[in-house]
């Protein structure tokens, strides 16, 4: 009976482990494949990793060093903040920072209504944005996250796509992923804290965003860096986020390298003499040992190169699949070489006679 009941305990235990959290997905952030998915499609309350999306709408529209002045908007902020007082003057690299890293719903406010001139207006931006990264299960209804009133909704899967895309940005990066930060203002200066405990606890952290409200219960989107390797994952309603994104990354950073598929200098594809092949972006992708063997690597050259524009033309594609499905697709670019220069063309020039 008591082996029975142990064994039973041990399965118990096995499932809390294994499913801690409603939702999540663990993507390489290089080429955006899904290496772990669980309930990847449907739509949660996101509260506050909507400041993802925040932040990166900002830095898309504004210049870091502008000055704003909180108005009578922040009169409508609840829950965290960083306890702007109308009239106080921050730049707008300073909200940033009070945004991400105490999750500032007044900060959100004023950055929305000076980004857009309105609340109503930078919502619309964040759902044109949220379009643009192929986040179509993602509906914004404020920049903040609180959804007594109206809601946000997304699924890990768009979160990891929106995790993906911000990291791109330098200055996200740069303000996601430090543990403090002192701001200044014409009302005094203050020091804050990043709440993302992952910063210092798990030394590859290299940014995210936490959230909680009473409804939508414990959400994370992070990312990390180890080995060359990087990730971005997401959970929904996981009270052991911090945990788990740490084994995570560790497990998913164990399983794979990365690999270089296609090098944009260097493609070794056969063409006309006297010109240079090339694509203009390079493609990694993590794999298993057993994957890189399945991998496809195809080249389509056109019969008709079509025309020179400027010593360039296209003459085909390159794409890269795996299992069926296609993770990469570029051009492939023809450059006409100059005619090679003779000798006295060579010594002239170096001494420019």
């Amino acid at each position: 009976m008591k082996k029975v009941i142990f064994f039973c305990a041990c399965i118990i235990l096995s499932i809390e482990t294994v499913f801690a959290y409603s939702a999540a997905v663990v993507m390489d952030a290089d080429s955006g494949r899904v290496l772990y998915s669980h309930d990847a499609d449907s739509r949660y309350l996101i509260a506050s990793t909507t400041k993802i999306m925040t932040a990166l709408v900002v830095l898309n529209n504004v210049d870091l060093k502008e000055e704003v002045v909180a108005g009578e908007e922040i009169l409508k902020a609840y829950g965290s903040s960083i306890y702007l007082k109308p009239g106080e003057k921050f730049t707008v690299e300073d909200l940033l920072y009070g945004l991400m890293l105490r999750s500032g719903n007044d900060a959100a406010l004023v950055l929305a209504k000076y980004t857009a001139g309105s609340v109503e207006g930078f919502v619309k931006l964040m759902n044109d944005t949220a379009l643009m990264i192929g986040m179509h299960e993602t509906t914004f209804s404020n920049p903040h996250g609180l959804d007594e009133e109206n809601e946000n909704r997304s699924t890990v899967y768009d979160m990891c796509l929106l995790m993906r895309e911000a990291m791109n940005n330098e200055e996200f990066r740069k303000i996601s992923g430090v543990t403090k930060y002192v701001s200044k203002s014409n009302f005094g200066t203050y020091e804050w804290f990043n709440k993302n405990r992952l910063i210092t606890d798990y030394k590859y952290a290299t940014g995210g965003k936490i959230g909680y409200t009473t409804r939508a219960k414990h959400t994370f989107v992070s990312a990390a860096s180890k080995d060359d390797k990087n990730l971005v994952i997401a959970t929904f309603v996981d009270r052991e986020r911090f945990d788990t994104h740490k084994n995570l990354y560790e497990k998913y950073f164990e399983m794979y390298k990365k690999y270089l598929l296609i090098d944009k200098d260097n493609l070794e594809i056969k063409y006309k003499n006297g010109y240079k092949v090339y694509t203009t972006s390079d493609f990694s992708m993590l794999l298993k040992k057993d994957e890189k063997k399945k991998l496809k690597r195809e080249v389509e050259l056109y019969k008709d190169d079509g025309e020179e524009w400027y010593g360039t033309k296209i003459i085909g594609t390159l794409s890269i699949t795996l299992d069926g499905k296609e993770y990469k697709k570029v051009n492939i670019y023809a450059e006409k070489l100059g005619k090679p220069k003779t000798f006295w063309e060579k010594i002239k020039e170096r001494f420019k006679w």
